[in-house]
């Protein structure tokens, strides 16, 4: 797809109907201190990671942004972030596991005891500017309504729109392989262990794997999206 042939409005606007139709409202921002004030007063979601807390990361307005959907009454039904990082002197298995996917400086922030490897091979060729997709959670009641691909399309259109990334990935835990999530989400390339993670003073011990769409992957996910946001190229 040609990225100046891309009209961001259309297809969000068509995105954000879908979500509408739905019972979901959504909303984005930049401001990851009102970020944090939302997921951590949301009944059901897990604490955000370091990587999406303004006290541990650098989140620069340019750089990362969130989404927020809102059921009609106005409670939080679901929440997203996405980062970008520049790896064009590393690799994302380097940027994994020297901590600083997760915080911008490690010695000074990860606890004792913190590691993280990544044993998923593809990650060591994965260069360039490189954006993370990640704190994704959707309320119960709002599951099994076919929205992680409307969600997705949301997250994916307005990464390619501000950042055309060279890839876009995420990290989640095994049942979201299992349950058919990831395919819903429409990422067409996934390793195991893409994050053996430990950070103790957060509870966080995971072994998630490793989701990613390459930059062509991205615009055709886009460009292919199922309705309602088919044919918007």
């Amino acid at each position: 797809m040609n990225r100046n042939s891309f009209d961001p409005f259309k297809y969000l606007r068509c995105v954000n109907d879908a979500a509408l139709s739905a019972g979901l409202r959504l909303r984005t921002g930049e401001n990851f201190e009102q970020y944090i004030e939302v997921t951590s007063s949301t009944i059901g979601k897990s604490p955000t990671d370091p990587s999406f807390r303004p006290d541990c990361s650098r989140l620069e307005a340019d750089r990362a942004f969130w989404i927020v959907g809102e059921d009609q009454k106005g409670r939080v039904a679901h929440v997203q972030a996405l980062r970008l990082d520049d790896l064009r002197t590393t690799n994302l298995a380097g940027h994994l596991e020297s901590l600083k996917a997760f915080y911008t400086d490690p010695k000074s922030r990860a606890a004792a005891g913190s590691s993280c490897s990544c044993l998923a091979p593809t990650a060591q060729t994965m260069s360039g500017m490189v954006a993370y997709h990640g704190d994704l959670w959707l309320r119960e009641d709002f599951r099994g309504r076919g929205l992680p691909s409307t969600l997705a399309s949301m997250a994916f259109g307005l990464a390619w729109a501000k950042w055309s990334p060279d890839f876009i990935y995420a990290l989640v835990p095994s049942w979201i392989i299992e349950k058919g999530i990831a395919d819903q989400y429409g990422y067409l390339n996934r390793e195991a262990q893409g994050a053996i993670l430990t950070l103790p003073d957060r509870g966080v011990k995971e072994d998630d794997w490793l989701l990613w769409l390459t930059r062509s992957e991205l615009s055709q996910r886009i460009k292919a999206a199922k309705t309602p946001v088919q044919g918007l190229a």
